[in-house]
């Protein structure tokens, strides 16, 4: 087999030398490991193929070079430290199989990446992207790596304080429709929402600074709006102004942003990068908090056997670039998710991480206030109920549709499973309605 013949002319007489180790020879401080689900036809060896893949992504080639010394291997080859078949064949091979499976774990040495979320990825990710059934699925990093992170600066604590709301779920609300003019139609709607009992109000992911409804008119308009509202409920509400662009446009609107009066920002961090929305968490003058949109992600994650997992992209790294709240597909609306992948992301936004702060799950994508109770019980209540045209189909309007989401929330945190039999013992006319729709 030619790659297996390369390998075993490149291998090397020392064996810390090698891109291979047993679990127990790679030092766990020293490395990122990286688990991957990978698929190869039957007649080629996994052990050697894998060996290959690791020396792409740290010191080799596909053929061997003078420079890649055995001293430069010890200091920065990547190391296979696992290859799992699934189904695990034993005595033999069936004959119908064509292509075999297995979960593989490939050490790399941290500090040929440093504190770089772009040489992470491209180091991880990277050229083995184009195998054609090779899925990153998870990356178990050592302490002194991430501490390289500042993480969320909030995390759910600080926008708590924030808010001043300590025992419920926090409701947020996407101004629908998701892309209009002038401004003036979006602060009038966050006014409405807001006085509705809404948390937090987004900007839509879609909506960032058009000519047609820059930030500049868009945030006084909605600060004013929402400091009117927020007199009549005395609650405090965020708005998470929309500052995706390119560089350097997207810190440009949020300086912009923040000195306009805006308390909260909203980034879409697939299509901007990793490495902007850690440089908005990470940047000592904005002092609010940040909510990353999920957009592009599924480009990554929902092939089976490609791309990176779910709970990777939606869960563990925006929360280690600094993201407050993490907005991500809910299987109760229009998004297609599973659900224990869903409750699994939210695990990973809220577990013991280091340093890192928790931050919250914002579970998305066509939530109704008939689907809060289990929404609640399945995530708790630290979490964000993230509601757009549930809000704003209301037949009351926005006000009422927002009063709906909170009699849910308040239903749910008391445990209540039949939101109309609670509506109707506590006489909310709101939520009788929503239950209509």
């Amino acid at each position: 087999m030619q790659l297996g013949v390369k390998l075993r002319f490149q291998k090397f007489e020392h064996p810390e030398a090698n891109p291979e180790a047993l679990p127990e020879g790679a030092d766990p401080s020293e490395y990122i490991i990286a688990t991957y689900y990978m698929s190869f036809p039957k007649g080629m060896n996994p052990f050697e193929i894998t060996q290959v893949l690791a020396l792409e992504q740290s010191t080799g080639t596909w053929l061997p070079v003078p420079g890649e010394t055995p001293e430069v291997r010890r200091k920065h080859v990547a190391k296979v430290i696992g290859v799992y078949e699934t189904p695990d064949y034993e005595i033999m091979i069936p004959q119908e199989v064509e292509w075999r499976s297995y979960i593989v774990q490939i050490a790399f040495p941290w500090r040929n990446i440093g504190s770089r979320l772009s040489m992470l990825f491209s180091t991880v990710v990277g050229n083995i992207s184009m195998a054609p059934k090779l899925k990153l699925l998870d990356l178990r990093f050592p302490e002194e790596f991430v501490k390289g992170f500042k993480g969320p600066k909030f995390g759910i604590e600080g926008v708590r304080d924030v808010l001043g709301v300590k025992d419920r779920p926090l409701l947020n609300n996407m101004i629908k429709p998701d892309v209009y003019s002038p401004p003036d139609l979006g602060a009038k709607l966050a006014y409405e929402v807001a006085r509705g009992g809404v948390d937090i109000i987004k900007d839509d992911e879609l909506l960032a600074n058009p000519d047609f409804n820059r930030i500049e008119e868009r945030v006084p308009k909605f600060m004013e709006a929402i400091d009117k509202a927020n007199e009549e409920k005395g609650e405090k509400t965020l708005y998470a102004v929309n500052v995706t662009a390119d560089l350097p446009e997207v810190l440009e609107n949020a300086e912009n942003a923040i000195e306009l009066g805006a308390n909260c920002l909203l980034v879409n961090y697939l299509a901007t990068g990793f490495p902007i929305l850690r440089a908005l968490a990470e940047d000592e003058s904005i002092k609010v908090p940040i909510m990353a949109h999920m957009d592009v992600a599924g480009a990554y994650y929902v092939s089976p056997i490609s791309g990176v997992r779910s709970t990777l992209i939606l869960g563990k790294l925006p929360r280690l670039a600094g993201a407050d709240i993490v907005v991500y597909p809910a299987p109760y609306g229009k998004a297609p998710m599973m659900e224990e992948k869903y409750i699994e992301v939210a695990k990973q936004h809220r577990y013991p991480f280091y340093n890192i702060k928790p931050c919250f799950p914002m579970p998305s994508g066509g939530i109704a206030p008939v689907m809060v109770p289990k929404l609640v019980n399945t995530l708790g209540k630290d979490v964000v109920v993230a509601a757009g045209g549930g809000i704003h189909a209301h037949p009351e309007g926005p006000a009422a549709g927002a009063k709906a989401f909170r009699a849910a929330i308040d239903a749910a945190m008391q445990g209540y499973t039949d939101l109309r039999r609670y509506a109707e013992e506590n006489n909310i006319p709101e939520l009788l309605k929503a239950l209509q729709l």
